[in-house]
């Protein structure tokens, strides 16, 4: 009996032993690509001639880096309608400026960068937005009927086919609340959107308070943007979820002209714009 005691204490102390053993796994890691971010969002009530597209580099997932902004690259807009021409001047730190972009609804619009002998291009066009009738504060709509909400309201025009994107960033919180929205069920009426904060403590999040003051941006965009964002939103929300699909990389209305298998990241979008700020009482 001792014998087998022994042996099995020594079993138990070889396996403990054997947990231990760290199991490396080569992870394949894909090519570095460029990255564009391309929103060239014209505000109501402003001429929308001063943009800025950033371009950088992608990083590897597990490479706690920030993306390389890249220089040297030329970059330049086409309004396929008009025919003019707006370049972007390298500003040596990633971005690219423009000062006399002029806006037009219902315009289609080209992006053009080149880049270390590559071509990349992407198209989209301008859609209006409506107006943002009111922003205001209740607790009727929510999860939680004693927890603080900011309502936005807006009239959608009737019979035509819309999509916005609707963001609310907290000035509280480092990630903003994003929303996808076809006009399919909201045509022609006064729509309303609420955003509220759900006490959270394991996740440090809390209600919102009196003082707290959220920034709210309102955008017309185009179909394609629209199911960009339902992706981009979905993988979004459930981030940290093991219970989800694993996240794909999401593909943008740009591409590579000259390598089609070395496809850039990121969107080309124009989108005319309201925004508004409200602060609790």
């Amino acid at each position: 009996m001792k014998t087998y005691i022994k042996s099995l204490i020594a079993s138990v102390g070889f396996l403990t032993l054997s947990c231990t053993d760290v199991i490396e796994v080569d992870v394949p890691e894909g090519p570095i690509r460029l990255t564009i971010e391309a929103s060239l969002d014209w505000e109501k009530g402003t001429t929308g001639n001063e943009q800025t597209i950033l371009l950088s580099t992608s990083t590897s997932f597990y490479d706690n880096l920030n993306p390389a902004p890249v220089t040297g690259a030329v970059v330049q807009v086409t309004n396929n309608n008009t025919g003019s021409v707006f370049s972007f001047q390298d500003q040596n730190d990633g971005r690219y400026t423009t000062t006399n972009f002029v806006p037009i609804l219902g315009n289609t619009y080209t992006l053009e960068v080149q880049y270390q002998g590559d071509r990349y291009s992407g198209t989209e066009t301008l859609f209006p937005v409506s107006d943002i009738n009111e922003v205001f504060q209740s607790t009727e709509d929510g999860e939680d009927d004693e927890a603080l909400e900011v309502n936005v309201s807006f009239q959608d025009p009737e019979n035509v086919e819309n999509y916005y994107f609707l963001r609310f960033q907290s000035r509280n919180d480092v990630l903003p609340e994003l929303y996808d929205i076809k006009d399919e069920f909201i045509d022609g009426n006064l729509a309303t959107f609420y955003y509220e904060k759900i006490e959270d403590e394991e996740d440090k999040i809390r209600e919102f308070e009196p003082g707290d003051v959220v920034d709210i941006k309102l955008l017309g965009i185009s179909e394609d943007y629209y199911h960009y964002l339902q992706l981009l939103i979905e993988q979004f929300e459930s981030a940290g979820d093991p219970f989800t699909a694993t996240p794909v990389p999401l593909v943008g209305n740009c591409i590579n002209l000259d390598d089609p298998d070395n496809a850039p990241f990121g969107y080309f979008r124009v989108t005319q714009m309201v925004q508004d700020t409200y602060t609790f009482e």
